[in-house]
């Protein structure tokens, strides 16, 4: 009895086979079945290394949210350059909850020259070309994201040339925690002073043929300082046509959350908008000569992904790729042999002439012989 079930069992089984077997006495080979296979075979394997390699790939995944911390502190990471002495210029923070933040609380004043040596200029020329790469080419911050903290640090090098002239300009370099609303970063001259109604520069004892607010922005950031990151205004260079000049920066800086397979940061991206103008009342150009970032802070927050395809999802594509070239091939080769032999017949019956075929009467027949199978082959 369980004989006859396993037999049953089998023949079931058998019944059910998607796959039948052909004998390989039926099976008939081509040369032309040959080459369809030989060019499946190396298109299959072409694609198969083409996907392998999109599948090693990574790709960033944006999502927008509403930001709901309006509790804690915004960092401004600062590295300016200005073109007047340290003692004639002064930087500071007031926001719109009219809170002043003095740059005593974190920025360091050096003295230093101006002009760049020559590997700094050309770290700066390097800088600028890939700023201009990023305006071209928007895709790129996603490589820059990945490479965080991977890459070389994009901070200004140390001179390498021992420079005996004399200081000439005021490096302003640190970082400031500000609320997180919108405000105004200046630097201009004189040191701040409080005030009752906001707060007052000391201006009045410093000459006008002094000003000269000439400037690079060596690095300018928002959140946490994070290597390998290119911010809009880093290798930004200004110079100034004009004793009284203005030059006003508008930031929108949007809140971004960064999660890599490297790193994972709370950070900060921001956009710009540059303006530059002389300062002169006689014409109706009113203002205070200076350097002017008037930032805002965005209500929505982005999150920024690093994401990978499933293997799962590999396999599936693997598959399609596989079996659609082998179905598409199959049914190319199997049409193209049908229209071959169409064609071949309708040759070989256009070399057929009449002929005269005697009869047994003495008569003559026009018509064309009778076709047999022997007579094709």
């Amino acid at each position: 009895m369980r004989r006859l079930n396993r037999k049953k069992t089998l023949n079931l089984m058998k019944e059910l086979d998607a796959f039948p077997k052909v004998p390989e006495s039926c099976v008939e080979t081509s040369a032309s079945g040959g080459t369809v296979s030989l060019i499946a075979f190396t298109t299959i394997a072409f694609l198969t290394v083409m996907e392998f390699t999109v599948y090693q790939d990574t790709w960033m995944k944006y999502e927008y949210e509403v930001d709901k911390d309006f509790t804690s502190k915004l960092r401004i990471n600062i590295d300016i350059t200005v073109a007047m002495r340290c003692q004639y210029v002064g930087a500071d923070v007031l926001d719109l909850a009219e809170t002043m933040v003095a740059s005593a609380d974190g920025l360091i004043y050096e003295p230093v020259v101006f002009d760049l040596s020559p590997q700094q200029k050309e770290w700066q020329r390097v800088l600028q070309l890939i700023q201009s790469r990023l305006q071209e080419e928007h895709s790129l911050q996603d490589v820059i994201f990945k490479s965080a903290f991977k890459s070389a640090s994009t901070a200004l090098p140390p001179r390498e040339d021992n420079s005996l002239q004399s200081p000439d300009a005021c490096r302003i370099h640190g970082h400031l925690y500000v609320n997180k609303v919108a405000g105004n970063f200046h630097i201009t001259v004189g040191k701040a002073i409080p005030h009752p109604r906001g707060h007052a520069h000391l201006a009045a004892l410093v000459s006008h043929d002094s000003y000269n607010f000439s400037h690079r922005i060596d690095h300018l950031s928002f959140g946490e300082l994070i290597p390998g990151i290119i911010n809009p205004l880093d290798g930004t260079e200004k110079i100034a046509s004009d004793h009284n000049q203005m030059f006003q920066y508008f930031i929108t800086v949007v809140p971004t959350k960064l999660h890599t397979y490297k790193i994972s940061a709370e950070t900060h991206q921001f956009s710009v908008t540059e303006r530059e103008r002389v300062i002169n009342h006689a014409a109706g150009s009113h203002g205070v000569s200076g350097i002017f970032m008037k930032y805002d802070i965005s209500s929505l927050m982005v999150t920024v992904t690093e994401e990978h395809m499933p293997f799962w999802q590999f396999l599936v594509r693997l598959c399609g790729i596989i079996g659609g070239i082998f179905s598409t091939t199959g049914i190319l080769h199997g049409f193209g042999r049908f229209v071959a032999e169409i064609i071949f017949c309708r040759f070989r019956l256009g070399s057929h002439r009449s002929t005269s075929v005697p009869l047994p009467d003495g008569h003559t027949s026009n018509h064309l012989p009778l076709i047999t199978d022997n007579s094709m082959h």
